[in-house]
C-alpha cells in the first residue's frame, strides 16, 4: 500500500517506534508459566542503523508482563533507547519529550490513532489495526516482525533525507 495521506516535506529529528505489532509480530508467545517470547524479524535493525546517524530513533511499549523481553532485543541488542509507557499515557510522554512537528511515530493499534493526529507523519505496518492503516500518512507493504521498520526506514531516508 502506498501513502494514504501525505502530509507537507518537514524537517523531522525524531523516529519513536513501538514495539509490540512493529518490530515484533505482536504475537505473545505463552506456556502455563506465563509469556516467554516475542517474534522479532531479522531486518528492521538494518534499517534502523541506515537511520541512526540522521535522527534520533527510540522505542516505547506498553507490556510490563514481556519487558525483560523487550529490553533484551531493543535496549541491549539493538541498542535503541525504550521506555515503557502505557497506552493511555502516550500522548502526554510524546508532547512531554519530543517536538511533535519533527518527530515521526511507527505504530500499530487503536491507541496509536490519537498520536498519529499530532505527529509530522505517521506509519504503520501493513498488518496494523484498521483504524490506524486509515490515519496514517504512510502503511507498509510489509507486516509487523517481517520487516515493516525496514520499509519504513528506507520510505524516511527517501522522503525526508534526500
Amino acid at each position: 500500500m502506498v501513502a494514504q495521506m501525505d502530509k507537507p516535506k518537514r524537517d523531522v529529528k525524531n523516529l519513536i517506534l513501538d514495539v509490540d505489532g512493529v518490530l515484533t509480530t505482536g504475537q505473545f508467545l505463552y506456556t502455563k508459566d506465563g509469556k516467554f517470547a516475542k517474534v522479532f524479524g531479522p531486518h528492521d535493525n538494518d534499517g534502523i542503523k541506515m537511520l541512526s546517524g540522521l535522527m534520533n530513533i527510540q522505542a516505547i511499549s506498553a507490556d510490563r508482563r514481556g519487558f525483560d523481553i523487550t529490553q533484551k532485543r531493543v535496549s541491549e541488542d539493538m541498542k535503541l533507547k525504550l521506555d515503557l509507557v502505557s497506552e493511555d499515557e502516550r500522548l502526554e510522554w510524546f508532547k512531554k519529550n519530543f517536538d511533535l512537528t519533527e518527530t515521526i511515530y511507527m505504530g500499530d493499534g487503536m491507541h496509536d490513532v490519537d498520536i498519529f493526529a499530532h505527529v509530522a507523519y505517521s506509519i504503520a505496518p501493513a498488518s496494523a489495526f484498521y483504524l490506524a492503516r486509515e490515519k496514517a500518512s504512510f502503511v507498509t507493504t510489509h507486516r509487523a516482525g517481517e520487516g515493516a521498520v525496514a520499509e519504513a526506514c528506507l520510505h524516511i531516508k527517501d522522503k525526508f533525507f534526500k
